[in-house]
């Protein structure tokens, strides 16, 4: 899994156990829906770090709890 997979998988999870859908997480984040969805589509290959932390702002959670998630547990090297 790359770790732009495993963010995606982590914002899934965390919505998930708030029973939020993308749309809330944009509206409580401030960004545009489509700015969400862009994010967890597997086709785009990169996420920036600015907006994990803008869509961690949203979910009132910090950067270190994101990323301490089991997601980020085992990932594969990026270097290839």
């Amino acid at each position: 899994m790359s770790v732009k997979d495993a963010a995606a998988a982590r914002f899934l999870a965390l919505c998930r156990e708030r029973g939020i859908r993308k749309n809330e997480l944009a509206l409580r984040a401030g960004v545009t829906p489509s700015t969400v969805y862009s994010m967890m589509d597997p086709r785009r290959r990169d996420v920036s770090l600015v907006t994990v932390k803008i869509l961690c702002d949203g979910l009132d959670i910090t950067l270190a709890e994101f990323f301490s998630g089991p997601e980020f547990a085992h990932l594969e090297q990026e270097l290839k």
